[in-house]
């Protein structure tokens, strides 16, 4: 799977790429159907929530899906959404039968 990582309004380390790319790749093993991905990390101005916000797009023939994450950390945040692209995906898989 190809996945593009873009840091919005910061620099994103080493640590934090290889981090996404780890989860990326045991996403991976749910969906054979993934083609590609788009990481979006960015800081938002709401503390109270947590400042950092994670989007992740899944590519995939006939449907893209969405996960988006709000936390304190990046790993956080990216970790939300790996597990809400996670159910979107079983719900997927019971719908095709």
């Amino acid at each position: 799977m190809n996945v593009q990582i873009q840091s919005v309004k910061f620099d994103a380390d080493s640590r934090l790429v290889e981090f996404v790319e780890a989860k990326m790749a045991k996403l991976e093993k749910f969906s054979e159907r993934i083609v590609s991905a788009d990481v979006i990390m960015k800081v938002d101005k709401d503390h109270e929530k947590g400042n950092k916000v994670a989007t992740i797009t899944l590519y995939m023939p006939g449907e893209d899906l969405v996960g988006h994450g709000r936390a304190r950390s990046f790993e956080e945040a990216v970790d939300e959404c790996i597990e809400e692209l996670k159910r979107q995906i079983v719900k997927q898989k019971e719908k095709q039968g």
